[in-house]
């Protein structure tokens, strides 16, 4: 049962980190070296893990996956920092839940596979979780919750963030299936800080901020070993048990994230913003089994 307390120690570190990135963020420092300076910090927790739990990668299987995801990882990652620094964590993080819907949805009208009744209940579930957000706005017509998830920018991020991630979960299953989690996660991580590192150091160059992004590299520390550690736990744990079971703990980190945006951002609604993240978990966890 090791995975469990691994899985649930993985969603309290992603939601730390991410609150912690949103108070830096608050802080008037750039996005782009905020999401770079907490992956560089990730990598010596990272990079070991290869080393302790070693596996073959099996060339053009591994690799080509790997290369394919880079620029959508990159892509969701800025996203992500921006969706942190636009809006209430409480209104940004439960929409990552649509990762597995769009897993499910996208095959089912594009090559008709059949739904599972638990995997329509899962998404019928998030559906609701997310309207359930904005409840509050119910007094001016049913369709007002919808309507201002459209508006708030930051959710709409992270819809683009769960789209993203729902492509490269897959070409990350085919990498790992080359490998291992551990061997990906020790080699995927890197490839991405290298990736991001020229145009940093553009950016570095241009802003003429070399010397006063030490306080950016210093305010994203924690963070960052916060989100080596997620990464940590999050590989080990696969290892120990089967991915439905990980990510259905894992997403606890919602309920974790709406709970942060409360305490530490002074975050409105609180009620009925994790009663809607509560809906979005289950319904991940059913999506999530059903599979």
């Amino acid at each position: 049962m090791l995975w469990f307390p691994l899985s649930l120690f993985c969603a309290l570190a992603l939601a730390t980190s991410d609150a912690l990135v949103k108070r830096v963020l608050g802080s008037g420092h750039d996005d782009y070296l905020v999401a770079w300076f907490r992956l560089l910090w990730a990598l010596p927790i990272i990079i070991p893990l290869y080393f302790i739990f070693p596996a073959p990668l099996h060339g053009v299987e591994f690799f080509t996956p790997t290369l394919l995801a880079l620029p959508l990882e990159l892509a969701a990652l800025l996203l992500y920092v921006k969706a942190l620094k636009l809006s209430p964590l409480s209104l940004t993080v439960p929409f990552l839940s649509l990762t597995p819907v769009f897993l499910l949805v996208v095959p089912t009208l594009l090559l008709g596979e059949s739904l599972s009744l638990t995997g329509g209940f899962g998404v019928a579930l998030i559906a609701i979780g997310g309207y359930s957000l904005h409840l509050g706005s119910l007094r001016h017509g049913l369709l007002a919750p919808f309507r201002k998830i459209g508006r708030e920018p930051g959710s709409l991020c992270m819809i683009g963030v769960a789209l993203l991630y729902s492509f490269t979960s897959t070409l990350s299953k085919q990498a790992i299936t080359a490998s291992s989690p551990v061997a990906f996660a020790a080699f995927y991580f890197p490839l991405l800080a290298i990736l991001m590192t020229p145009y940093a150091f553009w950016r570095l160059h241009r802003n003429r901020r070399i010397g006063s992004e030490k306080g950016t590299l210093k305010a994203t520390m924690l963070p960052g070993i916060l989100f080596g550690l997620m990464i940590m736990s999050h590989m080990v744990a696969v290892n120990l048990v089967e991915v439905a079971y990980m990510i259905s703990v894992k997403r606890l980190s919602l309920l974790f994230g709406v709970l942060y945006g409360y305490l530490l951002f002074g975050e409105e609604d609180l009620k009925q913003r994790l009663f809607g993240a509560a809906l979005m978990v289950v319904g991940v966890a059913l999506i999530m089994l059903g599979s």
